[in-house]
């Protein structure tokens, strides 16, 4: 659809909301829009394919109150323990919800618009702000059961009364695709009578209708506010699941991609150094549709990265993650991905549908689960039960081998690990447990009841500083980690778009090639993922005979290139032919 007489931008938006509300009035809800998110009819569109990040980049994911201090909220303690001991490490500082909350750590929202009074407020977000890029996370999928939303829908009075997807229990549900295994129809008495409400999650997480384009505003108020408050990064949380039509699978629908082509639209041309990342827990080809067209996520999480990576330092062959990463495309400059290991959620296994065989994930799940881990479970399109996440923290997770168990080895693992995220193609980004190397929380599952929870610790903040400065494996963990996040920042080969080339140096090497965006530096990452000794010929790496190629880890040269080297047990070499 073209609106004649107007300019370039509301003609965009007009498209997007033709696609999505084709029988309302298109012209004045492009008005609306752009008169919520207060942006010019004539702004200018930002520069596409333009690359918002650089090697420097560095994520640090975690809930405002993971550190606690006595008579103190909990985000300025954070604040100043990033401040103090991650400045030199991170840039991006990822603060899952920290709105008022119902259940499920923060993702069942009551009120979009203020910060929970028991973290903080608008101003501790602020001061965040000054130092470090922000990401918030849109919890746009469902909100909180206990909203002032949900209570005025069952009212029948706005602002919520059409807020809400309903069906009907007659209705052919059957293809739905969920992460969970409860029902997904929740019954609500209403002024309107017995309704049945759509529960993608849980019976406290209620889906929002985005077919209500009155609810799509209101989103686009809560995205504006968060600007004004400094936050220029966005999670769009479980977005997979945004766009229902009974009868089909309810995820990765067109519209859903519609919708995020628009919000990215709307939130660039307001600030053009904005960044879109969608959190799509899901089979690997249907993660990577979320770029678009470099016109949807600005990055997408590397989701099959996190139990491919584990599967491979458990096992010691490196095969899968080799042959899934030779598959993966490029992203296109303007995008990129996120790479991870562990996070606040499980590592998830439908990212290995068509990777890792029946066994193979049995197997994993079986070494977790030795290793302390538990497992959740989902439902599938027939009705049956199936493993969706390990519950693990990742410190346990590199406890030992699938063969022989816990080791000698465990921090020797980690590293190696943390080695390989960090050199891969993307933007890395470090759960805070996993720079400390936080143990299993058995404890807070018991008081929660949920296996989450294992990897969601709460340190004192006061014990957390002892930790750190006694000889403890956290600390051992944190220095060894902050030491190589300084190397890993100023190399040019690191830049999230620079060239990535895999090598096939068998199964118990991993190795891949990395080349800066200008072509004059070159890093070969080499990695020994087994629990024994491993030698390779320089000669199988490309090692100009013009360039003095040295280790940036150890710092040794190698001037032989033709020499066998023998890496330990999950020793790494980071060879490059100019240090930065």
């Amino acid at each position: 659809m073209v609106i004649l007489n107007h300019t370039p931008l509301e003609q965009r938006v007009a498209a997007h909301l033709t696609a999505l509300f084709p029988d309302k009035d298109v012209h004045e809800l492009t008005r609306q829009c752009l008169k919520v998110m207060q942006i010019s009819v004539d702004t200018p569109s930002p520069e596409p394919h333009r690359n918002i990040w650089d090697q420097s980049d560095v994520m640090l994911i975690t809930y405002a109150d993971s550190l606690r201090k006595e008579a103190e909220v909990p985000l300025k303690t954070l604040n100043d323990f990033v401040k103090s001991r991650l400045s030199e490490s991170i840039s991006v500082v990822h603060l899952l919800p920290f709105f008022p909350f119902s259940s499920d750590d923060g993702f069942s929202v009551m009120d979009y618009t203020t910060v929970n009074p028991s973290c903080g407020d608008w101003s501790d977000i602020r001061s965040m702000t000054q130092s470090f890029k922000v990401m918030g996370d849109l919890v746009i999928n469902h909100c909180s059961s206990r909203s002032l939303w949900f209570e005025n829908y069952k009212k029948g009075i706005d602002p919520g009364a059409g807020y809400f997807f309903e069906a009907e229990p007659e209705w052919d549900l059957s293809q739905v695709v969920r992460p969970r295994t409860s029902p997904l129809l929740k019954e609500v008495r209403t002024v309107n009578g017995e309704k049945h409400v759509w529960c993608t999650f849980s019976h406290d997480q209620v889906d929002l209708d985005f077919t209500n384009p009155d609810l799509l505003l209101e989103i686009l108020s809560i995205i504006h506010l968060y600007l004004e408050q400094g936050i220029r990064w966005f999670r769009l949380d479980a977005v997979a699941f945004l766009w229902k039509v009974p009868g089909t699978s309810s995820i990765n629908l067109p519209e859903t991609h519609e919708v995020i082509r628009l919000l990215r639209l709307l939130i660039e041309h307001h600030s053009p150094d904005a960044v879109i990342i969608t959190e799509t827990n899901i089979p690997n080809s249907e993660n990577l549709t979320y770029f678009g067209n470099a016109n949807e996520a600005h990055l997408i999480y590397n989701f099959s990265l996190p139990p491919l990576l584990i599967n491979t330092l458990v096992t010691g062959d490196c095969t899968h993650l080799k042959q899934w990463l030779m598959t993966m495309p490029p992203a296109q400059y303007g995008t990129t991905y996120l790479n991870f290991i562990a996070s606040h959620d499980g590592v998830g296994l439908r990212p290995t549908e068509g990777l890792l065989s029946e066994w193979e994930i049995d197997n994993l799940i079986g070494t977790m689960q030795r290793f302390g881990g538990r497992v959740s479970c989902r439902t599938d399109a027939e009705g049956n039960s199936k493993p969706y996440e390990i519950n693990i923290s990742l410190w346990n997770a590199m406890a030992g081998t699938h063969q022989s168990g816990p080791d000698g080895l465990q921090f020797a693992r980690f590293i190696c690990a943390a080695a390989v995220m960090m050199a891969l193609e993307g933007v890395p980004a470090f759960y805070i447990h996993s720079l400390l190397a936080t143990e299993n929380d058995v404890e807070r599952i018991e008081h929660t009841g949920s296996f989450r929870s294992i990897n969601r610790h709460v340190w004192d903040a006061d014990r957390l500083e002892q930790q750190l400065s006694a000889e403890t494996h956290h600390k051992k963990v944190f220095e060894a980690m902050q030491a190589l996040l300084k190397v890993r920042r100023k190399q040019p080969a690191f830049h999230p778009n620079a060239t990535m080339y895999t090598l096939h140096t068998g199964e118990s090497l991993f190795a891949f090639w990395r080349q800066s965006i200008n072509r004059s530096q070159s890093i070969f990452a080499v990695y020994n993922i087994t629990n024994e000794p491993q030698t390779f010929n320089l000669s199988q790496l490309n090692l100009v005979i013009t360039d003095e190629w040295t280790d940036l880890v150890s710092g040794e040269v190698f001037d032989d290139r033709l020499a066998q080297v023998t890496l330990r047990p999950y020793q790494y070499l980071w060879l490059t032919n100019k240090p930065a």
